[in-house]
């Protein structure tokens, strides 16, 4: 089975060297790294040619931002599944991509998810939270739920069959990818008990008020869009279940 990893870079000189190395020191060799970069100029091509003989698919060039590259990215893919690892998050072990690969292949998913870390900028050893997915049952959703995306593979010919990222969307493209996988469309998905990601904190969605709720307007637009109706509650559960993570 061959894994397929996007990593979507712009400007990410200070972390995308530890992002590459984390892929390339994977135990499980059957692994098909794809680099997305929007035009750097800040040293991030340099660092990504040093590497330039162990990545599959490399591209630098302009683009919309994020999403836009991760529909690059996963066009370029010709693995089986496809995971998306961030410039700035690294895989937690040496060993995910094979316990992820050998979760896929004996439960005959669609999709695979786990646990995420969120670490400081300065030490990825030092954790701010937790984020424990827990098992799946479509109806989560419904209470705000989502698996954290960072830590998501999905089969390639399911992008194909369902679409890609919205672009329409600047920050929840990835919880409206997943209601429209997980939710909408009733893929298969299975959970992987541990932690597969350590992601420094100060993400987009969460880096202040304003992008927040720019988050959660978009959050309902992706209910609507895929002409769902969420409870009253879903999507006020949804950011508040963030804190329980600092207790986990």
């Amino acid at each position: 089975m061959k894994i397929s990893i996007i990593t979507v870079s712009y400007n990410a000189a200070a972390t995308i060297e530890d992002t590459i190395q984390s892929v390339l020191n994977q135990s499980y060799k059957n692994i098909e790294y794809v680099i997305i970069d929007g035009g750097s100029s800040d040293g991030t091509q340099a660092i990504i040619e040093k590497y330039s003989d162990k990545i599959s698919y490399y591209v630098s060039e302009p683009d919309g931002g994020i999403y836009f590259g991760m529909n690059k990215g996963v066009t370029a893919c010709k693995g089986d599944f496809i995971g998306i690892l961030n410039a700035d998050d690294v895989y937690a072990s040496k060993t995910v991509i094979s316990n992820v690969a050998e979760l896929l292949q004996t439960a005959k998913t669609d999709t695979l998810y786990g646990d995420l870390e969120y670490v400081t900028e300065q030490n990825l050893n030092v954790v701010v939270r937790k984020w424990i997915s827990g098992s799946f049952e479509r109806k989560k959703f419904l209470r705000g739920w989502m698996p954290p995306h960072p830590t998501f593979f999905v089969k390639k010919e399911l992008y194909l069959k369902y679409g890609l990222f919205n672009t329409s969307f600047k920050i929840s493209a990835d919880y409206e990818l997943m209601l429209r996988f997980l939710f909408n469309n009733g893929l298969s998905a299975v959970y992987l008990p541990q932690t597969l990601i350590k992601m420094r904190v100060g993400g987009v969605s969460n880096s202040s008020l304003k992008n927040r709720l720019q988050a959660n307007r978009e959050d309902r637009r992706a209910w609507k869009i895929n002409n769902l109706t969420p409870k009253w509650y879903t999507l006020f559960v949804k950011p508040a279940s963030k804190v329980m993570q600092f207790l986990k």
